[in-house]
C-alpha cells in the first residue's frame, strides 16, 4: 500500500504543476491594446462642387419704373 500512495502523491504533483504552468502560460498571453496618436495630420480631400443659382425677382411695379427710368443705373 505504501507504493501506491507514493505513485498517488507524484500523481498530484504532477497534475499540480501541470495545472501551474498552464496557468502561467494562459497569463502571459494577454493582448495587449495600444492607442496612440498618429504621426501624420489626417488628411480630408473633399472633392465638392459648389454650384450656387441666384434668381431675383423683380416685382411688376419695378420693372415698370426701370422701363420708364432707363437711366436710374
Amino acid at each position: 500500500m505504501y507504493r501506491n500512495q507514493a505513485f498517488e502523491l507524484r500523481r498530484h504533483r504532477a497534475m499540480a504543476f501541470v495545472v501551474a504552468a498552464t496557468c502561467l502560460v494562459v497569463a502571459g498571453c494577454n493582448p495587449t491594446v495600444k492607442i496612440e496618436a498618429p504621426d501624420k495630420p489626417i488628411e480630408i480631400n473633399l472633392n465638392v462642387k459648389i454650384e450656387q443659382e441666384v434668381r431675383v425677382r423683380v416685382d411688376r411695379d419695378l420693372d415698370d419704373l426701370l422701363a420708364k427710368n432707363p437711366d436710374l443705373f
